[in-house]
């Protein structure tokens, strides 16, 4: 059984557009995206930890600001929702089902039952104490990557 590992923080926001400009008013420099994509999702830039633990040479995790409309894509997040995923990445896909399984009995949810997401990976959503929003999600793989929703339709 592999260890979870923090993967990505995905920061659903009701105004994409403002929230992205606040960033670039700030001094952060967004990474371009798809015309298409503008309104739904934006990479953050991120970097190692500052406190130097683990050795960390790389990003510790990806940071996406989202709308709140794709959030709803993923499953079992109401469309309204605004707030923070933390989502957990283990090497396994049957380790999704297990985490998402185990969730109820250490006062969780599920709010989306495991699936086969469109970037390739296991996915399942479940609430946490706190209350905390955690997305559990397998590594991807390639053959198992669908086509994404069209953002017009979202």
């Amino acid at each position: 059984m592999a260890t979870p590992r923090v993967d990505q923080i995905n920061v659903v926001v009701a105004d994409l557009a403002s929230a992205t400009s606040f960033l670039e008013g700030l001094g952060v420099e967004m990474p371009a995206t798809s015309p298409d994509w503008l309104e739904h999702h934006r990479g953050v830039p991120s970097t190692t930890s500052l406190h130097g633990a683990h050795g960390l040479t790389e990003p510790a995790f990806g940071i996406d600001l989202d709308s709140a409309v794709f959030a709803h894509e993923w499953g079992g997040i109401s469309p309204l929702f605004t707030g923070v995923v933390l989502n957990l990445r283990v090497r396994e896909r049957s380790e999704v089902d297990r985490l998402h399984d185990r969730a109820p009995e250490l006062g969780g949810q599920s709010l989306k039952a495991p699936y086969d997401a469109f970037w390739g990976a296991r996915y399942a959503v479940v609430t946490a104490p706190g209350p905390m929003v955690v997305g559990l999600m397998s590594e991807p793989d390639t053959g198992m990557r669908s086509a994404p929703p069209d953002p017009a339709g979202l």
